[in-house]
């Protein structure tokens, strides 16, 4: 890999295109010319492998803990004790099966989810999913800025406003700090999360949830009361990111897969043993986030101040939930927690954010301008917020942002299932009927639900506003217009047939095949020349071999 000096004097926008001219050629398979310091797996079968993939799942498995599930979690326990703990476990599943067919997808075709969207739809339509990646980017960062605002305010009485300004240059810091081995970072990163899950694991003894009532909230599906559905749908929005599905299958491009048959179905496994690992560990924070909440809030014994917290409830008053294991440092350590699990989730969003630009625009920003620019319009209507409605407006927020994300999943996940279930694309490593009929069950009930609350909400709205009946009719039009568009954006992608047909890696091809329609233009979507800057651009571990353990 390029060291500090090679890589401050290369340019700020690198466009792939211009570095054609560098790789192996066309005919080179995509794997093969990735020119950095890969994790080479060797031709062995073994389960001294796995220790070599480990990584990537834990990486993007931080977007489940990030202060966007800190705030929806509390505000469900808060509101509704143990009756959405069923939107955690099947959300938690639906990210097991949906994160294993990213990573798939990156290992048999060498090519993340964005680079395939670019090769397979026309501009117009790769543009606005490039779009709405984007936004799903922003949206996941605003819950990171908000959060980190709520830590500085909990250490150092900083106003939420200005931890809001200061946020934006407290990653760039981070990035930084990533030259000297992003590896210690994030294992100081990984201590502090854990930290705070073992304060709310053991306060969860101490609080003495009801067992039948939390095995009755994960198993028995209910939605009661107002508001339950949108707050369902946050829990969903954020646990499911889009934006960590074209990350996952980047991430696995980190490690040299052996391309036989075996090679990538070994590979394919252990992602899977990875992250399901991973993901466990989120669920039970998760869970135990709500169920603490739940029983403090659903205590009979509250004192005024915490009946007043647990009605209001944010990441801002979310400590005194921990005074029975931490006393007076409860506030502190929580705040030390929150800043780690913001930062951390801050740094896997830009790397998101870097493949989603290359992959649907061909286009790669230096890392720092990267996040200025995301963490700049993420600012922006956080600042807003909290100066007018304070912290709490800013909590609210939190679940605004995990709402769109929600909305926002279908643009991701529809073109991963139809890519993974193409032969054409995958070969004999396509999905089974099985996991093809649960997927695509999640990806249905989760746009049920997201078009149940649309129409429901909007529909109050019209009811409730107090605007003339001439008006009330004009925004019903444009509101049911856009829902509409919003379904029909979804259909298309659905129904839509591929129509490239790009041949999984194996050892012995000697050319990456992107069949299309028009025999003409069939170099013009062809991925298997580019080179993986955008791989290389990531702080990687050194190049090891999984002989290295024996």
């Amino acid at each position: 890999m390029s060291g500090p000096m090679q890589r401050s004097s290369q340019p700020q926008f690198i466009s792939s295109i211009e570095r054609n001219n560098q790789s192996n050629g066309p005919g080179t398979p995509l794997i093969d010319s990735i020119d950095v310091d890969q994790i080479v797996i060797p031709e062995k079968n073994s389960w001294k492998n796995l220790f070599s993939y480990i990584g990537p799942g834990f990486l993007v498995s931080i977007a489940y803990i990030d202060p966007g599930n800190f705030e929806t979690d509390l505000q469900a326990g808060a509101q509704y004790k143990y009756e959405l703990l069923w939107i955690i476990l099947i959300a938690s599943c639906a990210a097991l099966i949906i994160q294993s067919l990213a990573a798939r997808l990156g290992v048999v075709t060498g090519k993340h989810l964005a680079e395939h969207c670019r090769a397979e739809y026309p501009k117009a339509t790769n543009f606005i999913l490039w779009i709405l990646a984007e936004l799903a980017v922003v949206a996941c960062d605003i819950p990171e800025v908000i959060g980190t605002a709520f830590a500085l305010n909990m250490l150092f009485k900083i106003p939420v406003w200005c931890g809001v300004l200061i946020t934006g240059l407290s990653t760039l810091m981070l990035l930084l700090l990533q030259q000297y081995g992003v590896r210690k970072l994030e294992f100081l990163i990984a201590i502090l999360v854990s930290l705070i899950a073992t304060c709310f694991l053991v306060e969860l003894g101490y609080s003495k949830p009801n067992s039948s009532e939390v095995v009755r909230g994960l198993f028995v599906p209910e939605l009661k009361g107002n508001g339950a559905t949108g707050l369902a749908i946050s829990l969903l929005g954020a646990m499911v990111m889009p934006h960590n599905l074209f990350l996952h299958s980047a991430l696995v491009l980190s490690r040299k897969v052996p391309r036989s048959v075996h090679g990538i179905k070994e590979a394919c496994r252990f992602y899977m043993i990875e992250s399901a690992f991973a993901l466990t560990i989120a669920f039970l924070i998760n869970i135990s986030i709500i169920s603490v909440s739940g029983a403090v809030c659903g205590s009979d014994n509250l004192s005024p101040e915490d009946q007043m917290n647990c009605s209001d409830l944010d990441l801002n008053k979310a400590s005194f939930l921990l005074k029975n294991v931490l006393g007076n440092w409860s506030s502190k350590l929580f705040a030390v927690a929150l800043l780690a699990s913001g930062q951390s989730s801050t740094i896997t969003g830009t790397y998101a954010g870097q493949y989603v630009m290359q992959g649907f625009l061909d286009l790669r920003m230096t890392p720092w301008i990267r996040n200025l620019l995301t963490r700049s319009l993420a600012i922006l209507p956080s600042l807003i917020v909290s100066i007018i409605g304070g912290s709490s407006a800013a909590g609210q927020l939190i679940i605004i942002a995990s709402m769109i994300l929600s909305f926002e999943l279908p643009f991701a996940l529809v073109p991963l299932l139809k890519f993974t279930s193409s032969r054409t694309k995958m070969g004999q490593h396509t999905n089974s009927k099985a996991i093809s009929v649960i997927t695509w069950g999640i990806g249905s009930f989760i746009v049920v639900i997201n078009t149940y609350f649309l129409i429901t909400s909007f529909v109050k709205l019209l009811l409730h506003n107090g605007l003339s009946t001439v008006s009330q009719v004009f925004s019903g039009i444009f509101g049911f217009l856009g829902m509409l568009i919003y379904m029909a954006a979804i259909l298309y992608l659905v129904f839509r047939k591929n129509r490239k047909a790009t041949l999984p890696l194996l050892e012995g091809d000697s050319t990456v095949r992107i069949v299309g329609r028009d025999t003409a233009t069939e170099g013009e979507g062809s991925l298997g020349h580019l080179p993986r800057e955008d791989i290389s651009s990531m702080q990687l571990p050194q190049q090891r071999t999984a002989s290295d353990l024996d």
